[in-house]
C-alpha cells in the first residue's frame, strides 16, 4: 500500500480536530489540544489516526539507525515514510508570546532539534525510503503562521530538497487562544 503525503497531511489535520473535540486538558489550562506539549499532542492525534487509518501501521518514536535520536512517526509495514513533526505555537496558552516558537521551527543548530535541523538529519538518514517534515501550528495576527512557514521553506531549501507543500486547515478548535491553524507537510530529500 502506498501512502500519499498530501492525504497524510489532510488526515493528520482531521485527527487533530477530532482529538481537540474531545476537549483534552493540559494542567490548569483551558481544554483543547493547543496547550499540550508537542509529544503529547502527537500521541492524541495518532490515537485518532489509528482508528481511522489502521492500515497505515503508525509507529511512534522509532530510533534512527546508529543513533540515540528518534523519529516521531514511521508509516507503513515495512516503513514507507519517516515523518518528523513540529509544532508552531506563537503564543503560550494564556496569550503571551512564546519566544521559543521561532527557534523551534527555524534554528539552524542540531542541538535545538528544530524543523530546519530535522530536515538535514532526515535527508541524511536511511530510516525509511521516503522522509517528510510536518509542521502543525496556530494562527496569530501579530506572528502569522504563513510567514513562519515561508521562512522555513526558504531556509530549508538551502540545506535539502523540499517537495511541494501540502496544507490542510485546522479549526475552529476549542481553546480560546489556539483556535485556528493549519498542518503543512513536505517530502525531504538530500540536495542533488
Amino acid at each position: 500500500m502506498s501512502i500519499n503525503l498530501e492525504e497524510f497531511v489532510e488526515q493528520f489535520a482531521a485527527a487533530l480536530d477530532a482529538a481537540d473535540a474531545r476537549r483534552p486538558v493540559q494542567g490548569k489550562f483551558d481544554p483543547g489540544i493547543g496547550p499540550h506539549h508537542e509529544d503529547r499532542a502527537v500521541d492524541l492525534i495518532v490515537t485518532e489516526l489509528r482508528q481511522t487509518r489502521p492500515a497505515w501501521h503508525i509507529k511512534l518514536q522509532q530510533r534512527y539507525p546508529a543513533s540515540r535520536q528518534t523519529c516521531d512517526l514511521l508509516l507503513g509495514q515495512p516503513p514507507e515514510w519517516a515523518i518528523e513533526v513540529k509544532m508552531a505555537r506563537p503564543n503560550h496558552s494564556v496569550g503571551t508570546p512564546d519566544p521559543a516558537a521561532v527557534k523551534d521551527i527555524l534554528s539552524p543548530f542540531a542541538a535545538d532539534r528544530s524543523a530546519l535541523s530535522d530536515c538535514r538529519k532526515m535527508a541524511e538518514s536511511d530510516i525509511a525510503p521516503r522522509k517528510a517534515i510536518l509542521i502543525y501550528g496556530f494562527d496569530d495576527a501579530d506572528r502569522p503562521l504563513t510567514e513562519m512557514i515561508a521562512a522555513f521553506e526558504t531556509l530549508a531549501r538551502t540545506r535539502v530538497t523540499l517537495g511541494p507543500r501540502s496544507r490542510a486547515l485546522i479549526g475552529p478548535l476549542v481553546h480560546p487562544i489556539h483556535r485556528m491553524g493549519a498542518v503543512f507537510g513536505w517530502e525531504v530529500k538530500r540536495r542533488a
